[in-house]
């Protein structure tokens, strides 16, 4: 089983009333969550870790989980406040207004994590879960407990509007997790505003000296790539009319991890010998299925039949 651990929230999208008028509609989302969400339509077995209110946008997140096959035992219910992020789109990209003080998602602690069974194989973290404490850090803590038996993957989602003002203590959290995760993965952005300016397949082999054992890499319209220590594979993204862009990395991570699970290889050892075929698989995966996301409003991830 694979265990998305981060952010639930309630993305207002910008639409039109049927009396011409600009207003915004809730859809459940939140990088994290997204991922879990296209896990389960790829038929993977997948799970969700967060704190999630019993408001009725709690509701929503949790009753979104359940219909796209998510293991939903794992949620830490409380009557905090659902976080929610105001989406504005320009050309199809997306920049958000987060508001999530004091929420059930924020307010994650430690002593909320739950002992895990022995199928839960591997753990995904990542998203503006890892920025703002305490949840930050129980993340943080959760993945440092787990890394030693379970495949950890990691994808911070850098949000810098959201980081605004913590830049330090931010990339530190990062760099720790960096250094314990097996799989990395950064969009070309993310890469940039960690490691600089330079050639992509050149900086994830700094990540790599850090200790994870493949970094992916989306390059926005142009694909992705997969890097190990020994193999650099760069896959085309498939042409669509791009809706917007809402969800497209999560459902990435969730092709690649789905891809990674059918081949058997989301072990500690596989994940460190994936061979050419394993990875392009990957790729390929991640690629279709982030094509589908974009051609359609929000983060609405494709289910295994329509590939």
């Amino acid at each position: 089983m694979i265990l998305s651990c981060g952010e639930a929230l309630i993305d207002m999208l910008p639409r039109t009333s049927t009396e011409g008028e600009a207003c915004f509609a809730p859809y459940a989302g939140g990088a994290v969550f997204n991922t879990a969400i296209a896990l389960g339509r790829l038929g993977a077995p997948s799970a969700f870790l967060s704190g999630v209110s019993n408001d009725m946008l709690g509701e929503i997140l949790a009753d979104t989980l359940a219909a796209s096959k998510v293991d939903t035992r794992f949620l830490v219910r409380s009557d905090r406040p659902t976080t929610v992020a105001f989406v504005k789109l320009v050309n199809g990209q997306a920049t958000y207004a987060f508001y999530d003080e004091a929420t059930a998602g924020r307010m994650l602690s430690i002593a909320d994590l739950p002992a895990l069974p022995d199928e839960v194989g591997t753990l995904f973290l990542g998203g503006i879960s890892l920025v703002n404490d305490p949840a930050a850090s129980t993340y943080e803590a959760l993945q440092a407990r787990e890394c030693g038996s379970r495949v950890t993957m990691l994808d911070p989602n850098i949000r810098p509007g959201f980081i605004a003002g913590k830049e330090a203590g931010y990339r530190a959290r990062i760099e720790r997790m960096v250094a314990l995760a097996d799989i990395v993965k950064l969009s070309d952005e993310d890469l940039h505003w960690l490691e600089g300016q330079g050639d992509l397949a050149f900086l994830a082999r700094g990540i790599l000296a850090r200790g994870p054992k493949v970094v992916f890499i989306t390059e926005g319209a142009n694909g992705a790539r997969a890097v190990t220590a020994g193999q650099d594979i760069f896959l085309a993204a498939q042409k669509v009319t791009v809706v917007d862009t809402v969800g497209a990395g999560d459902t990435f991570n969730a092709g690649v991890l789905a891809a990674l699970h059918r081949a058997g290889a989301l072990t500690k050892a596989g994940v460190a010998g994936l061979d050419a075929a394993t990875l392009t698989a990957a790729l390929e995966l991640g690629i279709r299925a982030a094509a589908v996301t974009v051609s359609r409003a929000g983060a609405n991830p494709p289910w295994e039949s329509e590939l």
